[in-house]
Parts: structure tokens; C-alpha cells; sequence
């Protein structure tokens, strides 16, 4: 059985894996191929996830563009004999690629010329412009297929977390990971209220972010003002690592990206400071903390250190660290 999700992000990849494990269980050896694309980092952050049986890249910018690039993907998909698919994602380009391939089943959204090329689409034209967490419900629900987690959990291999849980022993508790990323400027707290943010935390903290992020995670520690053991830079660490790191802290604090949604999805509590986006609410496990009304700063701004790190040490109250 085949799964399409092409949205690119880390985070995109966490909020469908409810579907995917719902859609992996009705699967010969509850295991699905997913095809998407090489940003999402599937390869290492489903390694350790028994729904996946194997990761298949969708190369739009190579072998996948164009118009021949659409006959190749058929072709690709036709070679693999997929007797189902399921296409979380509006394209039409993506149903007709299956249907060239001739697989005989196939569930999507159905709207506009999607439907065209889908053997089963699940939802009306009102429902297109709903969250990506949204759809893949509906689609499952109009299938008749229950979704047994009521948000995402993503596992972390066994020995992987054990490893970094000896890695970090010798480290004071509690271990904090601040997410320090963001994929648009208007989501970044900024250098200056993060090294704030660190003189209010106890124990150790975790500049957790891209190889884009090592500059700002140096500025951070520069700024901060803390012994250098307290702040522990983590910009070059592979996606599975990073989630083992996350599995292992006691809680989670950080910009709205990927890396929020990763913590949530391993069990670890999340605050998420969203002061340029909507808040999600698929998690019990993210807090979100939003600009503080009148007092006269705007997005990432308006939200406060003090405000934020108090909200940390009293999650920090409801944990065991």
C-alpha cells in the first residue's frame, strides 16, 4: 500500500502521523510505502516507526518535474504493483500519476480536478481550505477508518534514546530543550530573549536548531551571560538524534516549528511561543503562549521573558526531572 504526503516540513510529516498509522494498520504487515519529499527528513525521522515498510523521495525539482517528469512517476509507482493509495494532498498532478500507474484504489480529497483521477474521494469543496491536521481526519472518518491516536506519537529507537541518555548523565538537571529555529524571520524570538529566557531557567539547556541556527546559537550563549556547560549547542545533529535529545528532556520551549511538533510527538511537554501564527490545538502536550494583549508590542515581540520562563518552571513543577 502506498501513502502520499508531499508536504516538505518536519512538522507537516509529525501532524499526519495519526493517519499514517491509522491507514499502515489496515495494510498487509501494517506497514505502508511513503512517498514524499526529501525536506520532510522521513528517511531518519520514521526510521525507528514499524508503519513504514520503506521511504520513496517525490523529486519534483529532478526527475519528478514536468511533464515528463509525471510519466516517470507513473512509471515508478507502475514497477511497485501498489494495489492502493492513499494521497493526503490536493494535487491533481500526484492522482493522475497514480492513475497512469494503474493502481486500482485510490483515496484523496477529491477537490477540484483531483477528483477526476481518484477511484474514492472523501471530501466537499468546503472543506479545502481547513488545516492539513483537519483533512486527514475527515478523509479518515469518511473512509470509515478510526484514527486510534488522538494526536501524533512518533517513536525513537530504543537503543538510540538509551545512548543519549548516557550521553547527557553527567549533565544537571532538569534538561531543557529551547528551539531556537524558525523557518520564517516573523517566527523568531530572537538571540537577546533567549539568552534572557537562560538566566531564568535551572539545570541545562539545549540551543536546539539547524546548521542555519549555529550563528544565533552562538550569539545566545555570547550573550547569556551563563557558564558555557549550561548552554549545550545542538545545530549538527541527523533529525532521529535530535528526537532522541527531545525524548530525554524534561520539557521544551521554542519558536513555532517542526522541532515543537517533534517534542510533542516523543512525550515531551512543549511550549510554543506563537506570536506570528495560529496556535495549534492538535496536542495536549503544547502549551501555547501568545503576545500578551495591550501592552503595546506586536508578534514575537509581545511575549515576554519573564512570562515565558514562568510558564517553563511550572511545567517543570508537573514533571519528575
Amino acid at each position: 500500500m502506498l501513502l502520499i504526503q508531499p508536504l516538505p516540513g518536519i512538522g507537516d510529516m509529525v501532524w499526519h502521523l495519526p493517519a499514517i498509522h491509522a491507514v499502515a494498520g489496515r495494510a498487509r504487515g501494517g506497514q505502508v510505502s511513503l512517498l514524499t519529499k526529501r525536506r520532510s527528513l522521513a528517511d531518519r525521522l520514521l526510521a525507528a516507526d514499524p508503519a513504514i515498510g520503506e521511504v520513496l523521495w517525490l523529486d519534483r525539482q529532478g526527475r519528478h518535474g514536468g511533464l515528463g517528469g509525471l510519466w516517470r512517476l507513473a512509471g515508478d509507482l507502475r514497477r511497485r504493483s501498489f494495489d492502493e493509495v492513499w494521497l493526503f494532498h490536493q494535487s491533481a498532478r500526484y492522482a493522475l500519476a497514480c492513475w497512469l500507474a494503474g493502481i486500482p484504489r485510490r483515496v484523496g480529497f477529491g477537490f477540484g480536478m483531483q477528483r477526476l483521477w481518484l477511484s474514492e474521494p472523501g471530501l466537499g469543496a468546503g472543506d479545502r481550505r481547513r488545516h492539513p491536521i483537519e483533512k486527514a481526519r475527515l478523509l479518515l472518518a469518511a473512509k470509515g477508518l478510526p484514527q486510534s491516536e488522538s494526536e501524533p506519537v512518533l517513536p525513537v529507537a530504543d537503543a538510540l534514546e538509551a545512548r543519549m541518555q548516557a550521553a547527557l548523565s553527567g549533565l544537571a538537571r532538569p534538561w531543557i530543550a529551547l528551539g531556537i529555529g524558525s523557518s520564517e524571520p516573523d517566527k523568531q524570538w530572537g538571540a537577546a530573549r533567549f539568552a534572557r529566557l537562560a538566566g531564568h531557567l535551572p539545570g541545562t539547556l539545549f540551543l536546539v536548531g539547524g546548521t542555519n541556527e549555529s550563528g544565533l546559537a552562538g550569539e545566545i550563549v555570547a550573550a547569556s551571560g551563563n557558564p558555557r556547560e549550561r548552554l549545550v549547542r545542538v545545530t549538527d545533529r541527523s533529525i532521529d538524534e535530535v528526537a532522541a535529545l527531545l525524548a530525554a528532556c524534561d520539557v521544551y520551549v521554542g519558536n513555532d516549528t517542526g522541532v515543537l511538533n517533534l517534542a510533542a510527538a516523543v512525550g515531551t511537554p512543549a511550549i510554543g511561543l506563537f506570536g506570528a501564527s495560529p496556535p495549534l490545538t492538535h496536542s495536549a502536550r503544547i502549551q501555547c503562549v501568545l503576545p500578551e494583549q495591550g501592552d503595546g508590542e506586536a508578534g514575537m515581540a509581545g511575549i515576554g521573558v519573564a512570562r515565558v520562563a514562568a510558564a517553563v518552571v511550572k511545567t517543570l513543577g508537573k514533571t519528575e526531572c
